[in-house]
């Protein structure tokens, strides 16, 4: 009975018919319920091509093919349902299967789409519903059970249908946003009328002058899932993109400005800072990544929108640096210490001095870096292009550097010394000295009845950090842990601005006072001289050589004044336009009798203070809650 079952299965034949042979062949796979590959098919009428009107469709019997049957034919290949040739590598998304039906003009063609990841596939029932919905009542049902079944992603024809091609969908499409997006808007079909396929709706668009951009995913779901009545994103266009600059990678450490202070045997051991960095000849110590091309725009119409390139820039080298041949890197020439001056790459040769700066080697003045293994007696000066390294003590000295001024123990400086840095200054302690940084100051212990100025901070942590009399300026921070003294020792703390700038404005409003004062007794004794000439009509030759003179003096004092007037209201100008607000902290103590500066508003200390940040609220200091400076943060991480 099996054998004969077998036997009737493949003698089974059907009729089946579509638009195309591939369609045919779909509806009898579909209805016998067998892959194509293992049927047999003859053709009884051929038809013309998808979509074409008065074209007769394609006509076939198909039956399940014997087990000796001849070789597929070559249309089947291509038909294989299921699962055969899904790409095992597509992402699975959780998504329900759903059910897909078409009113196309030479019948009504319905898909199952089978579910992905954990999604239900669609039932008979769902199916079902979505016919009654679109009101399509003429169909095979024992097909729709098979398609359902099946749910593999292919369009097969269920039902005839009258179609009539005035009752199709009508479209519009508006092109807004500068041409940069396509909206379509899809009036329902009427009675007999077809939805519209991928095709239709794109030839559409393209005459209407929406040909770049076109979301072709979007029109794939209009044909599934038609959407009327709503304005559908068919088309986007894209913006330009200027291309990236030029950059240049440093291969070594650019700014040393986060430290953090290791003691070893009361010592504070700065080469475990990497502060200085050697390279050797030959090493490659930058390179320049080139800019990038722009990236042209495109409006859905089509149109070119221009992009700007990328600037470029150039590597540029000092002293004992050379570019390669295409200029994009820069390569050291000798063995030193590789610095950053004013954006030029440098390598310093390092001197040495394996004692005391004394009689015996003289002031010292170097193109490079000086490493002194001793220290600076009082009485002598050490400068530096580069920078300036003291092992031990520093007295009543002169240090200039262009770059970072190291003083691993501390400087005594007996109200004449003096420390100039074009970076940073590091030292153990200041007592009575003089220090002007470019950049910052840090110090572990203290700093004592001293004047130091810094462009960004003053940071004084440590065990025994304080600031004890003196006056400091720092355009960002003073960070240290207390603040003055119990005796109450002058500490002036200034903040918010740039304190060379400010120096400069004191010294120019002073000499702007003087020239004033100058000006009134040059103009009392011009006046003096001008009475005297009209009461004699004629000046003696010497009251006149004199009245001569100071008219002369008079047209330079007016000149020089002028001068110094305009640049008092350039730095003024500037000072306003920092947005720096500044702040000033003790981790522990504020003494009474400190003096604290926050841009212009000045307020002194009348009781001690604990852990507290001062900061410049609406024109006035107000206490906060302690704030950790940024060498304390950067040790805490």
């Amino acid at each position: 009975m099996q054998n004969q079952s077998q036997i009737d299965k493949a003698n089974q034949s059907i009729e089946a018919s579509g638009a195309t042979l591939e369609d045919a062949l779909r509806e009898a796979s579909i209805q016998l319920g067998i892959p194509v590959k293992k049927m047999v098919y003859e053709v009884i009428q051929k038809g013309g091509v998808s979509g074409l009107k008065g074209k007769a469709p394609w006509r076939i019997t198909a039956y399940a093919q014997a087990k000796e049957a001849a070789i597929p034919s070559k249309y089947e290949e291509d038909f294989i349902f299921g699962d055969a040739g899904k790409n095992a590598d597509e992402e699975v998304k959780n998504k329900d299967g759903q059910v897909c039906v078409r009113r196309q003009p030479d019948g009504i063609f319905m898909k199952a789409i089978p579910p992905t990841g954990t999604g239900k596939k669609a039932s008979l029932s769902i199916a079902k519903e979505i016919l009654m919905r679109r009101k399509i009542d003429n169909y095979d049902v024992s097909i729709v059970e098979k398609i359902v079944k099946r749910a593999d992603n292919q369009y097969v024809r269920i039902a005839p249908y009258q179609y009539n091609p005035s009752a199709d969908p009508v479209l519009s499409i508006t092109i807004t946003e500068m041409e940069m997006k396509a909206y379509l808007i899809i009036q329902p079909p009427g009675a007999g009328g077809a939805d519209l396929s991928a095709d239709i709706i794109r030839a559409f668009m393209k005459n209407n002058r929406v040909t770049f951009g076109v979301k072709e995913d979007v029109l794939a779901s209009i044909e599934d899932n038609p959407v009327y009545n709503e304005e559908i994103l068919v088309a986007e266009g894209v913006k330009p993109k200027n291309g990236a600059d030029a950059a240049i990678v440093y291969n070594f450490k650019v700014d040393h400005s986060t430290i953090d202070f290791k003691e070893k045997n009361g010592r504070i051991d700065f080469k475990e800072l990497n502060l200085i960095e050697n390279v050797v000849a030959g090493q490659q110590l930058a390179k320049k990544t080139p800019p990038e091309p722009g990236q042209l725009g495109h409006t859905v119409t089509g149109k070119t929108m221009p992009a700007k390139s990328g600037k470029d820039v150039a590597v540029t080298v000092g002293k004992n640096v050379k570019l390669s041949e295409d200029r994009s890197m820069a390569i050291a020439e000798i063995n030193g210490q590789v610095i950053l001056l004013n954006g030029k790459i440098n390598v310093e040769p390092v001197y040495t001095v394996t004692s005391d700066v004394n009689p015996h080697t003289g002031n010292i003045i170097f193109l490079g870096t000086v490493v002194i293994r001793g220290s600076v007696e009082d009485g002598y000066s050490v400068k530096a292009a580069g920078n300036i390294e003291v092992n031990g003590n520093v007295g009543k000295a002169l240090l200039d550097a262009d770059g970072d001024v190291i003083i691993h123990q501390g400087m005594m400086g007996r109200n004449e010394g003096r420390v100039r840095a074009g970076k940073n200054v590091y030292a153990k302690f200041i007592e009575h000295a003089q220090v002007e940084a470019e950049e910052s100051v840090y110090v572990s212990d203290g700093i004592l009845h001293s004047i130091v100025d810094a462009n960004k901070k003053i940071i004084c942590q440590g065990r025994r950090a304080s600031i004890v009399g003196g006056r400091l300026r720092a355009a960002e921070e003073i960070n240290a842990k207390n603040l003055g003294s119990i005796a109450g020792a002058e500490t002036i703390l200034e903040v918010g601005y740039d304190p060379k700038s400010k120096e400069k404005l004191v010294g120019l409003q002073g000499k702007s006072e003087l020239l004033t004062k100058e000006l009134e007794e040059i103009n009392r004794n011009l006046t003096t001289l001008e009475n005297l000439k009209k009461i004699q009509k004629k000046l003696p030759d010497e009251k006149q050589k004199f009245y001569d003179e100071l008219s002369e003096k008079k047209i330079a004092a007016l000149t020089e004044m002028e001068h110094a007037k305009q640049s008092i209201e350039e730095i003024k100008a500037y000072l306003g336009s920092l947005k720096i607000k500044g702040k000033i902290s003790a981790s522990e103590r504020v003494f009474p009798g400190v003096k604290i500066c926050l841009k212009d508003v000045m307020d002194r200390v009348r009781v001690e203070q604990k852990s507290v940040t001062y900061v410049l609220e609406d024109k006035r200091i107000r206490m906060t809650r302690y704030e950790p400076g940024t060498q304390e943060r950067a040790r805490r991480r």
